[in-house]
């Protein structure tokens, strides 16, 4: 049986006309992390405070051990949370935030000196314990504030996008800090974020959201090399898309298993499809990822079957690779969104020469580009 378990729950706030939460239906392992991934208003957050216990769902079940809790108030629920903002009380010393959720629960004075001296070692801010939140940085907060979500021994960690106020530095360092904590506690976590970076880092699992839906879960090796549709492909990493439609089922030797497409701009293209019985009607969208892509000068220079004309509008340098930047010249002004193409070329694969405003061919293997 999953630890926590959600039954087609809604959540729909006073006054607006769509759902936050919309069917939801997603069960949590015991130990596992899972990540809340989405953009703003996806529902991914209000799916956290409806866990935690500070919002009450529409409609649907919520269980933790089998048992519902819709109406189980956020202090029984036995689930520590950390905010984005810490929430930390700036009158209170480190020790005493950490303590405190152990002072409303009645715990012995003896018994929090040393539960709390362990949860600061923790997260090794053994000497911090007499500061107050004002004389530590905000990687020092974080840390006091995850403490304090430990300190009582929960089952589940909560935590709602901890890690945005802090720098790119101190963001990664935290990232790291937290897989550590998750792997040496084995705790259950459930983590939100907008942050693909952070999703990818931290997690056993990634729900996606989008309008109140999942869109797909699933490890994040899965999500970015399998994406179930456009979305997810274009919100897990960098992706470039084209409108397509199927143009011939056969297929040279040297391209088995693949399908022949045309663009809106004419162009005929290879790529694998993960849709069966597709028809010459169906609406697609061909999609492939900036690092797959190959870049020459000339379409004789290129070692793919696949080709795709373009002007070079920018080239910029991005220490381990470059980033090009470049117009599809078979897709009219209408289709911005897909005019415009991304590859990341190493620095040993950049062609010599490349100038702001020339012609360039952007090609790319079948089995590295998705049909939608």
């Amino acid at each position: 049986m999953a630890l926590i378990e959600f039954e087609h729950v809604y959540k729909r706030y006073p006054g607006s006309a769509n759902a936050a939460v919309d069917d939801l239906n997603l069960h949590i392992e015991t130990g596992e992390f899972l990540t809340l991934l989405g953009p703003s208003g996806s529902g991914k957050t209000s799916t956290l405070m409806l866990l935690a216990g500070f919002e009450a769902p529409s409609a649907g079940f919520i269980r933790l051990d089998g048992k519902s809790i819709e109406s189980l108030p956020p202090h029984l629920r036995n689930m520590g949370v950390v905010f984005q903002s810490y929430s930390l009380f700036p009158h209170m010393t480190v020790a005493e935030n950490v303590a405190f959720p152990l002072s409303v629960r009645k715990v012995p004075a003896t018994d929090i000196a040393t539960k709390v001296s362990a949860a600061l070692a923790k997260v090794h801010l053994e000497s911090f314990a007499q500061r107050k939140p004002n004389q530590l940085s905000g990687g020092q907060q974080q840390r006091v504030a995850l403490a304090r979500a430990l300190v009582f021994e929960p089952r589940v960690v909560l935590m709602d996008e901890p890690l945005s106020a802090l720098d790119k530095k101190l963001r990664e360092e935290m990232q790291l800090e937290i897989r550590r904590l998750h792997r040496e506690l084995g705790v259950t976590m459930v983590f939100v974020t907008h942050d693909q970076s952070e999703a990818m880092t931290l997690s056993d699992r990634v729900a996606v959201f989008n309008q109140g839906r999942i869109e797909q879960l699933a490890s994040p090796q899965v999500l970015y090399d399998s994406p179930a549709n456009p979305f997810v492909a274009s919100f897990l990493g960098d992706n470039n898309m084209v409108s397509a439609t199927l143009e011939a089922s056969e297929t040279p030797a040297k391209e088995k298993g693949t399908i022949k497409v045309r663009t809106t701009g004419g162009q005929s293209l290879y790529a694998c499809s993960r849709n069966s019985g597709l028809t010459g009607s169906d609406s697609l969208t061909l999609c492939v990822r900036p690092e797959f892509l190959q870049v020459a000068a000339d379409r004789a220079s290129l070692t793919t079957h696949n080709c795709l004309n373009g002007t070079l509008l920018d080239l910029i340098h991005q220490g381990d690779h470059w980033r090009l930047v470049a117009r599809l010249n078979d897709v009219g002004k209408e289709d911005a969104t897909e005019a415009q193409w991304f590859a990341k070329i190493n620095p040993g694969a950049l062609p010599q020469g490349l100038v702001v405003g020339q012609n360039l061919c952007l090609g790319f293997r079948p089995e590295d580009a998705w049909i939608f």
